[in-house]
């Protein structure tokens, strides 16, 4: 089995971040989304990945690389324009083959389930396999209609009038099949090529497709909001690696506590789970919990919690930042302590804070 993993989007809920930098690039717990998803493939036991990658490749191929060292062989696959699922499985093809794969978007985090989902999929191997899950509102979703024994009957495109609360949420495995199917689709009154559509060709030419319901925790990392979430989540899974040489006597550490290589705290109070990138000084500070600071940061007289820091980034005299998200190599200062506040500041930004 093969992976078609996505990671051409242009990431329009998460600006200005995603003006400089890819949305599968932005960290929950210091590791970029893309690296999350490129690690649940390989524990499918899944080496060969084709990566479809938009205008900002360069960026993702610095961090990925040729994916040796996770074990991996990757493919890049331009897509110079963003015309839909099923469009990308089309420009694949030749990477494909006549290899089962499962297609994986690049900016969902999923912990927990996909590596059973995908040992039942090649137990059974049915023509199509998606992973669903009850949401509150499944209009902002692919949604599939599923009788009691798993079996799909139908699916839609955000539907207006949903007939069924189970949402499609970005994991999909396929036979050659699916290639039959994606030929001639007509785009959609969105302006693409729908792999809801091509599924729904697969149901009505009576092809085994069927869903599994994934129980484990999943998020759509398109905006800040569901970014902190994952962040929570996964940052309350560390746990702390001291004894840690960079601390010095005037700082105390609670709680989980990573520090990468070369990080220092300097006469400030860390509160975890809290992960700190390497070479990041933090001093006169306090850093509440769910915070993950990045690499090369420098953080003084800053008080932040529930928030992601990204690398190379300065906050001085802050106090009260709260769910937010800071932008590489970016510059937030002030003169005075402020009231509780939140802050979305992208790549290279100055930000001066008056009382």
């Amino acid at each position: 089995m093969k992976a078609l993993i996505l990671s051409g989007g242009t990431g329009t809920r998460l600006r200005p971040f995603t003006y400089s930098i890819p949305k599968q690039l932005v960290p929950v717990a210091n590791k970029p989304v893309l690296l999350h998803c490129l690690e649940n493939v390989r524990a499918m036991g899944v080496t060969e990945v084709g990566l479809i990658v938009g205008g900002q490749e360069e960026q993702i191929r610095a961090v990925v690389g040729d994916g040796s060292p996770l074990g991996l062989e990757i493919t890049y696959i331009p897509q110079h324009l963003p015309l839909g699922l099923a469009h990308c499985v089309q420009i694949a093809r030749d990477f494909l083959g006549d290899d089962d794969f499962v297609m994986y978007l690049g900016d969902n985090m999923l912990i927990g389930g996909t590596t059973e989902a995908a040992k039942a999929f090649q137990e059974q191997r049915p023509d199509a396999a998606l992973l669903v899950t009850e949401v509150p509102d499944p209009r902002q979703f692919g949604v599939a209609e599923v009788d009691a024994e798993g079996r799909v009957l139908a699916l839609a495109e955000k539907p207006p009038h949903p007939r069924s609360n189970l949402a499609l949420i970005g994991v999909y495995f396929f036979t050659p099949a699916i290639h039959e199917a994606v030929a001639g689709l007509r785009p959609s009154a969105r302006g693409e090529l729908e792999i809801t559509d091509a599924i729904q060709r697969l149901v009505e030419d009576g092809r085994a497709v069927s869903a599994e319901r994934f129980t484990g925790y999943w998020k759509d990392t398109g905006n800040v909001e569901d970014m902190l979430d994952c962040n929570r989540v996964l940052l309350d899974a560390l746990r702390a690696q001291g004894p840690y040489a960079g601390v010095d006597p005037d700082s105390v550490l609670t709680g989980e506590v990573v520090l990468g290589p070369g990080a220092e705290i300097i006469a400030s109070r860390v509160e975890g789970p809290v992960v700190v990138g390497a070479g990041t000084v933090i001093r006169n500070s306090h850093i509440g919990p769910h915070t993950a600071v990045g690499r090369d940061c420098e953080l003084t007289g800053t008080g932040i919690s529930d928030s992601i820091v990204l690398e190379g980034a300065s906050i001085r005299d802050v106090q009260g930042i709260h769910g937010s998200l800071i932008g590489r190599w970016a510059d937030v200062q002030a003169g005075t302590s402020l009231p509780r506040r939140r802050l979305l500041v992208g790549d290279h930004s100055q930000i001066s804070l008056s009382a």
